[in-house]
C-alpha cells in the first residue's frame, strides 16, 4: 500500500465575507520534498498554512497530513511541526527554559532532545541567554529548534527568513537544506525568491489566492523556454536585423545588449548568418535560462 503524502490539499478555500483569501487551492507535497510555497505578500500563503495546520477552519476543500485531517483531531499533527508567522517565546526566560516548557507540553521524548536541537540550530552557546536579547535570526532558529523537539517528519515554516540580514538568510538556507538532506520533508512559504531558488526542489506559486504554477523549478524554466544574450560590434545594426527576423523575439537590455528568444535552433543559426552579412560581428551569443525572479513576475503580475 502506498503511503499517503505528507501534505495533500484539494479545493482549499477560505473566504472572509466578500473577500476570498484562498481560492480552490490544490497542493501535493511528496516525502523528501523541500517545497516552496511562493507568492507576493497578501497572496494567501499564511492563510493556507494556517488551514494546513488546523489553526483555522477552511470554508471549503480539505487538507490531509499523512492522510489525516487536522480538523478532526490533534493527533492528525503527529509527526508535524513548524510555525506560522514569527515564533513566540517568553522573552524574560532563557532559551533552554523556553524549550523545557515546550517539551513538557509535548511529553514523550521531547525533553531528551533539547540539547540535540540546540546543537542543530547552533544555539548551544546562547542557551542560557534570555530570549528577549536574541536577534531576529536567533529567534527564528530557536523557533526551528522548538519545532524539532517533536522529531517531525514534516516541517512547515511560514516565511522563516523574513527580516533576516544576508548572513542570517544564508544560515537559514543551510539549516533547511541540512534538515532535508537528513530525510525531513520541508514545506516553507516565502516571498523571497533567492531563498526558494537555493533550497527548494519543487514550488507552488500562488497569486491572489490561486495557484499559478506547481511543479519542479527545472520544469518551470523549461516551460519559459531558452533565451540568448547577444552582443555585437554594432548593436544598432543587430537590433535592426533581429527586428526584421520573424523567427526570434528580442528585448533590449539596459547595458545595450539584446536578449532574444528563438523559435528553434535553426533560427539561432540563421540569425548568426544575417548578423554577419549585415556587418554586426558577434561578440557574445550566450544561452541563458530564465531566473526564478523573471518567472515569478511573469506568473504573478498583470490583471487578475
Amino acid at each position: 500500500m502506498t503511503a499517503a503524502p505528507p501534505v495533500e490539499v484539494r479545493g482549499l478555500t477560505k473566504t472572509y465575507g466578500d473577500i476570498t483569501a484562498v481560492d480552490n487551492v490544490d497542493l501535493t507535497v511528496e516525502a523528501g520534498d523541500v517545497f516552496g510555497y511562493l507568492g507576493p505578500n497578501g497572496a494567501g500563503k499564511t492563510t493556507s498554512m494556517r488551514m494546513m495546520l488546523g489553526l483555522i477552519r477552511p470554508t471549503g476543500g480539505e487538507v490531509r497530513l499523512f492522510g489525516r485531517d487536522p480538523q478532526d483531531s490533534i493527533s492528525a499533527l503527529e509527526g508535524v511541526a513548524g510555525f506560522v508567522e514569527a515564533p513566540r517565546f517568553y522573552p524574560y526566560l532563557d532559551a533552554l527554559t523556553n524549550l523545557q516548557l515546550l517539551a513538557s507540553l509535548d511529553g514523550g521524548e521531547a525533553k531528551k532532545r533539547i540539547s540535540e536541537v540546540l546543537e542543530v540550530v547552533e544555539l548551544t552557546d546562547r542557551a542560557g541567554d534570555k530570549v528577549g536579547g536574541y536577534s531576529h535570526g536567533m529567534r527564528q532558529r530557536l523557533g526551528i529548534a522548538a519545532s524539532l523537539l517533536r522529531d517531525p517528519k514534516l516541517l512547515m515554516l511560514d516565511e522563516p527568513a523574513t527580516g533576516l540580514d544576508p548572513a542570517g538568510m544564508r544560515d537559514m538556507r543551510l539549516l533547511v537544506r541540512r534538515l532535508a538532506d537528513e530525510g525531513m520533508t520541508v514545506l516553507l512559504s516565502s516571498h523571497l525568491l533567492a531563498e526558494v531558488e537555493e533550497v527548494c526542489d519543487r514550488v507552488a506559486i500562488i497569486r491572489k489566492g490561486q495557484i499559478a504554477y506547481q511543479g519542479r523549478l527545472d520544469d518551470l524554466r523549461r516551460e519559459a523556454g531558452l533565451s540568448y544574450t547577444l552582443r555585437t560590434t554594432d548593436d544598432q545594426v543587430a537590433a535592426s536585423v533581429v527586428k526584421g527576423f520573424d523567427a526570434v523575439e528580442a528585448d533590449p537590455q539596459d547595458d545595450g545588449s539584446l536578449r532574444f528568444h528563438p523559435r528553434d535552433e535553426q533560427a539561432v543559426a540563421e540569425l548568426s548568418s544575417r548578423l554577419t552579412s549585415a556587418g554586426a560581428l558577434i561578440i557574445e551569443m550566450a544561452p541563458r535560462s530564465a531566473t526564478l525572479e523573471e518567472l515569478f513576475f511573469k506568473l504573478t503580475e498583470g490583471a487578475a
